[in-house]
C-alpha cells in the first residue's frame, strides 16, 4: 500500500511538471503567434503605403498629334477586313490612337502598359507610315505577317485583358495575303 501511494504521489507530480511545461510551451507559442501577426500588420501597413506612394510616379499616357495624310489608311490599299483586324488587334499599341483602358492608371501596371505602347510606336507606328521610305514599309509589311504568323503578335500579355485582339488562323491568313499584296503593289510602284 505504501508503495502505491508513493508511485502515486511520484505520478502526480510528474504528471503537474509535465502540465505546466505544456503551460509554459502554450504561452510561449500564443507569444510567437502575436509576434508573427503584429510582423504581418506592419507589412501589410507598410505594402500598403507603398502602394500609395508608387501612384504619385504616373508615366505620359499620350496619344500625340498626328498627320491623318501619313496614317497607314491613307498611303497603302486596305481592305474592310483588313483594318477591321488592325483595329481590333493593333491600334492600342501600334498607332496614336491607343485607348487607355481606367487599368492606365494604376501603378506598376500603368508603366508597364505604356513601356509597352512607346515600344509598339517605336517598332511600327501606323499613324506615321506615309513617314517610312518604299522599303522600310516593304520590311515592315512582312515583319507584320512573319509575327502574326509565328503568334509573336499580338503580345500575349496583351490578349488577356483584350479577348477580341486574339487573332483566328483566318485573321492571320487575310493579314499575310493583304501584306503579300500590298507588297507586290510597292514593288510595281518602284
Amino acid at each position: 500500500m505504501i508503495r502505491a501511494t508513493g508511485a502515486r504521489q511520484a505520478f502526480l507530480r510528474q504528471s503537474s511538471i509535465l502540465s505546466k511545461r505544456n503551460l509554459r510551451i502554450e504561452d510561449g507559442s500564443n507569444r510567437n503567434m502575436k509576434t508573427v501577426w503584429k510582423i504581418t500588420k506592419w507589412a501589410l501597413i507598410i505594402v500598403a503605403c507603398l502602394f500609395i506612394l508608387i501612384q504619385l510616379k504616373r508615366p505620359a499616357r499620350t496619344n500625340p498629334a498626328s498627320d491623318s495624310s501619313q496614317a497607314i489608311e491613307a498611303r497603302a490599299q486596305i481592305p474592310m477586313p483588313v483594318k477591321d483586324i488592325l483595329d481590333r488587334s493593333c491600334r492600342d499599341c501600334h498607332s496614336n490612337n491607343t485607348e487607355w483602358p481606367w487599368y492606365t492608371n494604376v501603378a506598376p501596371l500603368s508603366w508597364f502598359i505604356t513601356d509597352h505602347v512607346n515600344e509598339g510606336r517605336q517598332n511600327l507606328n501606323m499613324s506615321e507610315w506615309g513617314k517610312l521610305d518604299r522599303d522600310r514599309q516593304d520590311r515592315k509589311l512582312r515583319q507584320i505577317c512573319d509575327q502574326v504568323d509565328d503568334n509573336v503578335m499580338p503580345l500575349s500579355s496583351y490578349t488577356p485583358m483584350h479577348p477580341k485582339a486574339v487573332l483566328s488562323d483566318q485573321d492571320k491568313k487575310v493579314l499575310c495575303e493583304w501584306t503579300a499584296a500590298e507588297r507586290a503593289r510597292l514593288s510595281a510602284a518602284k
